[in-house]
């Protein structure tokens, strides 16, 4: 299918209003995404241009500069994350499960949801069996976690003409590669239907800081300015907002400040739900079931 013809064009104004119990009005959730890069293989992003160009191998510098995230830069967010006493969802390859335990171990401990990204960090377009990737990395997730995933998010929102339909048929119920929504959707697939979660392009520190190459105070602004118009957008219909890191960009020491200011903020917020995936989809289908 096209992408148009997986799910039908709804004005968000025009739908029934979406409402959330306890007297909460807007929904965030934040992921942290947890990446084994293959040191023999280009690496996935780079922040140095080697000296004569091309794709070396091995490419230390970046390769240390991704591993420097998982090392030092999730612990950095994670003590944040404690203070505060705010959920994550971990969307890790299916490699990285076992190659940094430790990380698994601590998000297991305070019962993170874990999400499919790949087996390895590569454009699903470029992965030989898409049907065994998802299925290699469901199984790890599964054995380590003692639960099956039920959401996806393909490495650099990455998806062939068929992801949707293999994630049903994996046994998936949410994706979160569609952002084109303050709200859950529904994607229409050979073998029934899959919600898409709102994801973020803009409030992701990729797209801000290694893309765009914003200054470290521009993770807090935009998430801060994004937070206050989706909590002004809620008073008529419940938005969702997503938040997204990446311990080797943000957990850096000139970074990790704006970080905590966020989460401060929406920690503060009484009237908000801090949930994860799994909270949201099943929340949405008893608001909007089919």
């Amino acid at each position: 299918m096209l992408p148009n013809e997986r799910l039908s064009y709804a004005p968000i104004t025009d739908r029934p209003a979406l409402t959330l119990p306890d007297g909460k009005r807007m929904v965030v959730w934040i992921i942290i995404n947890i990446e084994e890069w293959d040191p023999t293989q280009p690496m996935p992003r780079t922040v140095l241009t080697p000296p004569a160009g091309g794709s070396p191998s091995p490419d230390i510098p970046n390769w240390a500069w991704h591993e420097y995230g998982n090392r030092v830069g999730f612990w950095r967010l994670l003590k944040m994350f404690d203070a505060l006493s705010l959920p994550a969802v971990l969307a890790i390859n299916g490699t990285a499960v076992e190659s940094y335990r430790a990380i698994t171990d601590a998000a297991l401990e305070r019962g993170w949801e874990f999400m499919g990204h790949g087996f390895t960090q590569k454009n699903m377009q470029k992965v030989e069996d898409e049907a065994a990737d998802i299925a290699r990395t469901t199984e790890v997730i599964s054995r380590v976690t003692g639960r099956r995933p039920r959401g996806w998010l393909g490495p650099g929102l990455t998806e062939t003409w068929q992801t949707p339909d293999l994630l049903v048929e994996a046994g998936y119920e949410y994706v979160c590669d569609w952002v084109l929504d303050d709200q859950p959707v529904r994607l229409q697939t050979r073998g029934g239907p899959i919600h898409n979660i709102p994801y973020t392009q803009e409030c992701n520190d990729v797209a801000m800081m290694l893309i765009q190459h914003h200054p470290a105070r521009e993770y807090f602004q935009r998430a801060s300015d994004q937070f206050d118009q989706l909590y002004e957008d809620s008073a008529d219909a419940t938005r969702v907002m997503a938040l997204v890191l990446h311990p080797y960009i943000v957990g850096v020491p000139h970074r990790a400040p704006y970080v905590r200011k966020i989460l401060e903020k929406i920690a503060a917020a009484p009237d908000v739900a801090v949930w994860n995936g799994a909270q949201i989809l099943d929340w949405y289908k008893e608001q909007a079931p089919a």
